[in-house]
């Protein structure tokens, strides 16, 4: 879920696969330590993981519920809403990518994460204290500023371990791990709490605890400034992807030879924390990016890579990459589907009967429900489902694999947008058959209800 579904970056490749860095420094993809920056110890990454709590809790304080604030505050339309939602939400999850140019080429993590809290908040504060025109903006200034912070502060928090220490190693794998808790913390209590206060108590107190929550995240952030391991920006590991096909395209008419070993490759008496990627036989035309010829013989060694020559390790890169296609293609439907968590499904909620126990449960509560279930069927499936599918293997190793849960997960996901089909066409039929007084009372009686409460 999470870190992924919310647009979160990490490094393009595992560190174990990187690149072999050569001389040209066009092709360093590490990033070198700044040398007058010593410092860090274990309390940097407790606080970007406090960071991330009290920013997770911001951002999911204003998305959980916005679709019900434009129809009710805001009086837009069930549709216009929906729409808005979406392109919002498609806009934050967008901005990333830009953030990470930036970090990567530019300003740093540390500096990338700075600015866009200033954005960030900013956002917040407006949309906080909105009318209409200034909702917006504040919207967008909240999806600019989180695509700064989210580009950057997982790779800001892994620079926070050296990876020349086994202690630090194992301290990183863990810092993930609480990173993805830390994630899943903002839905549940935007999703319990936030909701609720908004939809009964005040829309503006409501948002006010999530721009609160983003504040004390900056304070917490910039004090802690003197903890922190901070990298020089080195470049974006994209110019490496695109020196392979221009090389390539280069030579198409070269033909690529049958020994892979004379294909270019760094040499191993060249100093560098980054191993080779081993040569492997498909997408054979990028091959022709490592092919040294007469033209690259007759230039220095430097002149020759970059933009002309590459090494193997580049380009097989860019295979894996390729490989991963198909996975990203098949997840942009998940995404779309996975999408209506914050808005269709929070309008179809709305027009039913939201009791449990005879408790009024918010429609944008499903939010929170979602990330529950998550965390509960990762329990389940590590502590019941796979020591029994092992039990009823003879070799003892009977847990799927990545690809066939992933397909899983899809299926299922497919059935559950299926049910939620059937039940808005029950629920429309109902309305249908309803005399026409009755039937707008009924469409229109949850949003009277909150449009009565409270407005900033």
């Amino acid at each position: 879920m999470d870190a992924m579904e919310r647009g979160q970056r990490a490094t393009l490749l595992p560190e174990s696969h990187g690149p072999k860095v050569q001389e040209d420094d066009s092709l360093q993809l590490q990033v070198p330590l700044l040398k007058h920056k010593k410092r860090g110890g274990s309390k940097a990454p407790a606080v970007i993981l406090l960071f991330e709590c009290l920013e997770s809790t911001a951002f999911n304080g204003i998305s959980t519920n916005l679709v019900v604030y434009l129809e009710t505050v805001l009086h837009g339309t069930n549709l216009t809403s929906a729409s808005n939602v979406a392109t919002w939400f498609g806009t934050s999850y967008l901005t990333p990518v830009f953030g990470a140019v930036i970090a990567d080429s530019f300003w740093g993590n540390y500096n990338t994460i700075l600015v866009s809290l200033v954005v960030y908040l900013l956002g917040m504060m407006l949309v906080t204290f909105s009318a209409f025109t200034v909702a917006f903006a504040g919207l967008y200034l909240v999806a600019i500023g989180c695509g700064g912070v989210r580009s950057s502060l997982l790779p800001f928090g892994a620079e926070q371990f050296d990876d020349d220490s086994a202690t630090d190693r194992e301290g990183k794998a863990s810092f993930f791990s609480w990173f993805y808790l830390c994630v899943s913390f903002g839905p549940i209590i935007s999703g319990v709490f936030l909701v609720w206060i908004q939809q009964n108590v005040s829309w503006g107190l409501g948002f006010g605890i999530a721009t609160a929550c983003i504040a004390l995240a900056f304070a917490a952030f910039v004090l802690a400034t003197p903890m922190y391991k901070r990298r020089m920006p080195a470049g974006t590991p994209l110019k490496s992807l695109c020196q392979v096909v221009a090389a390539a395209c280069k030579k198409i008419s070269v033909n690529v030879p049958a020994e892979a070993g004379h294909l270019y490759e760094v040499s191993d008496k060249i100093d560098s924390p980054q191993p080779k990627i081993a040569h492997t036989s498909d997408f054979k035309f990028l091959d022709k990016a490592a092919i040294v010829t007469e033209s690259d013989m007759e230039e220095r060694p430097e002149a020759a890579t970059s933009w002309k020559l590459c090494t193997v390790t580049q380009v097989e890169e860019l295979k894996i990459l390729l490989r991963l296609l198909p996975v990203w293609i098949t997840s942009v439907v998940v995404s779309s589907a996975f999408s209506q968590m914050n808005t269709t499904f929070v309008q179809q909620g709305s027009a039913m009967e939201m009791t449990i126990l005879s408790v009024p449960v918010p429609a944008a509560s499903l939010a929170s429900f979602e990330v529950i279930c998550v965390m509960t069927w990762v329990l389940l499936y590590t502590k019941v489902i796979v020591p029994a599918l092992r039990s009823f293997s003879s070799s003892g190793d009977g847990e799927p694999s990545q690809l066939q849960r992933m397909g899983a997960g899809r299926l299922l996901m497919a059935l559950t947008m299926a049910v939620a089909a059937l039940v808005e066409m029950k629920r429309l039929d109902s309305t249908s058959s309803l005399p026409a007084g009755r039937c707008s009372a009924t469409s229109r009686s949850w949003s009277s209800s909150s449009a009565r409460r409270r407005t900033p």
